[in-house]
């Protein structure tokens, strides 16, 4: 299981639209994928459809209630399960205090799951707090959402101060393997020199021994779209809400690129499945789709048009004349039930599946 924190202590970054979007994506790919909501705001909760009073079990159950983390999650679409969190969650700092060993609560209570999904994504809080460390001792890899703008930049030193600090001391196998752009625009001279000095930033610690010293800026962004958001107030997905926008788009190639890095644990059916999952039903491409306006956009000025020649995207730079094969996302209605922790045991995970056909 590749467990990834999504990680920046600045607010309004695009954190749990990256954590939704993204892991809709890889569940629509056949991908069994866990989310789980460490901000006290409950907004990655509220994003899937859930109130966050609903919620009889969560995230403040399994740190401060040593409830089991299968017991504590909820299914919510095909092959996508939710820890969800509820304000409640604002006290679990003061309730840990005292507490030996309380940075490492939530890593200790996956072990039991680490078997049974191929992703775990952890939507964090825009603080550094003990919720964060939380998510930093339990996770392997960082992305970290960030607007392309300088002031973003004097934070984005801090956070890898922070977590090079935690992978001495909690978590030595954790690194920041991403740097996302969100609301990105490439006709804004601004967005690009941001961009190029964070790429100059990481090329100089390829050969340190830091923490980021393996990241990269992907060589997709999110481009900005009214559409993301818009789909967190109808409780739905970029894909559910609108599949055919730029944020779908972009969402897909994000998926797509994290799922092609190289993986702690090898599931040799898995690596095909984001390839191989085509829009069969309506017959287009992705670059068919990409040529779809989203509804309600037209000309207006804080509407991103079609790519220009000069965009640095994986699917026009280096593969220009090749078509890039989408992942269809089904809109499914939610159960109101919680689902047993039996019922995780009895559906085979994607490296089950694999080892099955290998068997065949």
């Amino acid at each position: 299981m590749r467990a990834i924190a999504v990680l920046n202590q600045k607010g309004g970054v695009g954190k749990t639209t990256t954590v939704v979007n993204t892991a809709a994506a890889l569940a629509g790919a056949g991908l069994k994928v866990v989310v789980v909501d460490l901000d006290p705001q409950a907004h990655l909760t509220i994003h899937l459809g859930l109130e966050p009073e609903a919620a009889e079990f969560g995230s403040y159950n399994v740190l401060t209630q040593s409830e089991k983390f299968e017991e504590a999650i909820l299914f919510m679409r095909p092959n996508l399960w939710l820890m969800p969190a509820n304000i409640d969650l604002v006290g679990a700092e003061s309730e840990l205090v005292s507490v030996v060993g309380r940075e490492t609560i939530l890593r200790e209570a996956m072990k039991s799951v680490e078997d049974k999904f191929d992703y775990l994504l952890i939507d964090c809080p825009p603080s550094l707090g003990l919720l964060t460390l939380n998510a930093l001792a339990a996770a392997d890899e960082i992305l970290i959402p960030l607007q392309p703008h300088f002031l973003a930049l004097q934070g984005f030193g801090k956070l890898l101060q922070t977590v090079d600090l935690v992978g001495k001391r909690i978590n030595p196998k954790l690194k920041v393997k991403g740097v996302l752009l969100c609301m990105f625009d490439s006709r804004v001279s601004l967005c690009n020199e941001v961009k190029a000095d964070i790429e100059q930033f990481l090329d100089d610690a390829r050969r340190t021994d830091c923490a980021w010293a393996q990241a990269r800026v992907l060589p997709v962004y999110v481009r900005r779209n009214i559409k993301l958001a818009e789909a967190p107030s109808y409780g739905k997905t970029i894909f559910e809400y609108e599949p055919n926008c730029h944020g779908a788009q972009d969402y897909r190639q994000v998926a797509e690129f994290i799922h092609g890095q190289v993986q702690p644990v090898c599931r040799p059916s898995a690596e095909s499945h984001i390839a191989e999952r085509v829009e069969e039903e309506s017959g287009e491409t992705s670059e068919q789709a990409e040529e779809l306006p989203c509804a309600g956009e037209g000309t207006d000025e804080h509407d991103i048009p079609a790519r220009s020649d000069t965009d640095v995207r994986t699917d026009t730079a280096t593969q220009e004349n090749q078509h890039q094969p989408s992942i269809e996302i089904r809109a499914i209605s939610q159960p109101d039930s919680r689902t047993p922790a039996s019922e995780l045991s009895q559906t085979p995970s994607v490296q089950e599946q694999g080892e099955s056909q290998q068997s065949k």
